[in-house]
């Protein structure tokens, strides 16, 4: 390693051996959707989060008096 911080580098990936085309060719495939998959309409969650926060503030001050 040089003290050249300009000076390139000669890390890079290693080549992919023959067979490796053959499986860039195969279809990907796509994880089932699960309950926990974002809504599509985030904003629900967000109102229901400061909602949910707004009771429990009330309920605290209750406990506090």
């Amino acid at each position: 390693m040089t003290e050249d911080l300009h000076s390139p580098t000669t890390a890079a990936p290693e080549p992919a051996p023959a067979g490796a085309a053959m499986l860039a060719d195969a279809p990907i495939a796509v994880p089932p959707t699960h309950a926990g998959a974002p809504p599509e309409r985030p904003e629900l969650l967000v109102g229901a989060a400061f909602a949910g926060g707004f009771v429990a503030a009330m309920i605290l001050r209750r406990f506090g008096r």
